[in-house]
């Protein structure tokens, strides 16, 4: 067989590089996630954002607030399902933590990005050793996932633990 293609397996392979190539720049970027930027809103979504400040235990009663806390802010994105995703964002902008709750679940594999693989191990062990289905909490010492619901009402969180700003605990994120 000769190095050079026949015409026909040739003609095939361009079109299936081309059709590949405009369906890949069809979809939306990468979006950050978890331990990175907040996500890119998808179309037909609404976006709000507001700022909090953490109290820090260490602060006294007659210290002023605003030199004792940690300010983050709440990110929360309505999307065209009906679904609230609500990202934490430390100071310097990345995403600590992620809450949800709607209809439909968000995509958890943009949402935890680099950490969905070890989401995604910590749910097999967990329903291997209690079989079925149903609500699941993932918890490792950099990832707590927690997620449930039945068909139309699902919520859930997500946080890095070594991540959470001063004065911020777990329950802040829901």
């Amino acid at each position: 067989m000769s190095s050079r293609m026949s015409s026909p397996l040739r003609r095939a392979v361009i079109v299936t590089t081309l059709g590949s190539s405009l369906v890949l720049s069809a979809v939306p970027a990468a979006q950050a996630a978890l331990g990175g930027s907040p996500m890119t809103p998808p179309d037909g979504s609404t976006v709000t954002t507001r700022v909090m400040h953490a109290t820090s235990s260490a602060a006294s009663a007659s210290t002023a607030s605003s030199t004792a806390a940690a300010a983050y802010s709440v990110r929360e994105t309505t999307l065209a399902s009906g679904t609230v995703v609500r990202e934490y964002l430390s100071q310097a902008g990345t995403v600590f933590g992620i809450a949800w709750n709607g209809p439909q679940m968000p995509d958890l594999n943009s949402l935890l990005g680099t950490y969905f693989p070890q989401y995604v191990d910590g749910l097999t062990a967990v329903r291997t050793a209690r079989g079925g289905h149903g609500p699941a909490s993932v918890q490792s010492d950099n990832l707590v996932v927690q997620s449930g619901g039945h068909m139309g009402a699902f919520a859930g969180n997500a946080w890095l633990p070594q991540a959470l700003p001063a004065g911020v605990s777990s329950s802040d994120i829901q």
